[in-house]
């Protein structure tokens, strides 16, 4: 997403904030909420609600009340209540909007209860806050250097410094239960602050730290999708996809949180479809379906004896003749159901440009250089000609000494018993 200033420079280029996802607008930030109240003005009888959401490190977000009233507007940067100490963040929402996001996470609506903002942040605390976060990377790759040299089964993908440089919170991944008291310990000597431990899952790990999936955009988990839906392999069975853990697996490791997006249009395709499992019974012997393509509507069967050849149907002619089954009847055979489709004359789609294979860089060049040089002295000597200025030692200039009635020797075109020449 993009905001106001990260409009484009001189020469087209981007002119980009520079604030490394901290933007003024907050338009390039994560799980950003659009504030389509912005416009629009209360009633007059109607008092604005005392509550904000701030922002704080990629996407951990939080709700505070305004006690003292101030004038707070999204892309500012504020003073929060902490423990112990202040933290700093920006503000991403204010207003009515801000009783809606509380509702949909499931927060109680009780101002009085929520944390407080203590002031607008100085040039001093955000000096503080700014020098600290630059101190995050390395002190990730030194604690993942104690976390190994203590033999610990723990992974630590991000650390957050509090806004005072007071506490430190260390966020990691775990498939089973670590006893770092002696971790804690020496974190605390190392950094010489509060240290806090904070087990994520992986997908919280994913949404953390963001990337790019398979399909190219960026992840859903921090871009824009803020609960996690259970996804099964059923899933992936009812969409016809292969069972490949590579391929249905996203970034953290999982299943892919897509798998559930068109869920519901294929389930609710296949309502009217038989069910594979069943069998068709006919004179000429009993077919087991192969295979299914939900697009089309079509099913292929086969003969438990003939399992190469398979017999397209329509889910409508499948149901039919499993009423008939149902009934105690037998049609002749799957053949009598089969309707041909009729072939397209043209095709839907012509490539013009040519470029159809992707394989026609590692064709030979054509040798065409020769050619073309030689018509091209050709015409240049055609032109030197009717000018009278063609030079006089050129030897293609110099008159041909084979007759024309007399063929060539060696030429292989050449007839076996050319005609005789007429008389004039």
């Amino acid at each position: 997403m993009g905001c106001t200033s990260c409009a484009t420079g001189a020469n087209g280029q981007p002119k980009g904030c520079k604030n490394n996802g901290t933007c003024g607008t907050d338009g390039c930030n994560k799980l950003t909420v659009f504030d389509w109240l912005s416009n629009m003005q209360l009633p007059a009888n109607m008092e604005p609600f005392n509550a904000v959401e701030v922002r704080f490190k990629n996407g951990r977000k939080e709700f505070f009340q305004n006690p003292e009233n101030l004038t707070l507007s999204i892309g500012d940067t504020v003073a929060t209540e902490a423990s112990p100490g202040h933290d700093i963040g920006m503000v991403t929402l204010t207003g009515e909007l801000v009783r809606v996001q509380m509702k949909k996470k499931k927060v109680p609506i009780k101002i009085e209860a929520l944390p407080k903002i203590y002031r607008k942040a100085s040039q001093k605390d955000i000096d503080i806050w700014q020098g600290v976060r630059d101190k995050e990377a390395d002190v990730q790759k030194r604690s993942r250097e104690i976390a190994i040299r203590h033999g610990l089964q723990m992974k630590i993908s991000d650390v957050e410094f509090q806004g005072d440089a007071s506490k430190v919170i260390f966020y990691y991944t775990a498939e089973e239960r670590v006893d770092f008291r002696e971790l804690i310990k020496e974190f605390a000597r190392t950094f010489n602050t509060r240290i806090e431990m904070k087990q994520v899952g992986f997908r919280q790990e994913a949404a953390r730290l963001g990337g790019i999936g398979s399909c190219g955009r960026e992840l859903c988990c921090s871009t824009w999708l803020t609960d996690f839906r259970s996804v099964n392999t059923s899933a992936a069975r009812y969409q016809q996809l292969s069972l490949n853990p590579q391929k249905l697996a996203g970034q953290c490791g999982k299943l892919k949180c897509c798998l559930n997006y068109e869920l519901d249009t294929y389930l609710e395709a296949l309502e009217s479809f038989p069910n594979t499992e069943t069998k068709l019974q006919t004179e000429k012997g009993t077919a087991t379906c192969q295979k299914i393509d939900i697009f089309k509507g079509l099913l292929w069967y086969a003969y438990e004896k003939e399992f190469a050849n398979w017999h397209e149907l329509t889910a409508e002619k499948a149901n039919e003749i499993i009423a008939l089954n149902k009934k105690g009847k037998k049609p002749l055979a799957l053949e009598e159901f089969i309707i041909e489709a009729p072939k397209a004359e043209k095709e839907p789609f012509s490539n013009v440009v040519g470029q159809d294979s992707l394989t026609r860089f590692d064709r030979p060049k054509q040798k065409g250089k020769k050619r073309r040089n030689k018509s091209r002295n050709k015409n240049r000597g055609k032109a030197e000609a009717t000018t009278g200025n063609a030079p006089k030692n050129n030897p293609r200039n110099k008159p041909s000494k084979k007759s024309g009635n007399k063929p060539r020797k060696g030429s292989g075109n050449q007839n076996r018993n050319p005609k005789p020449p007429k008389n004039e």
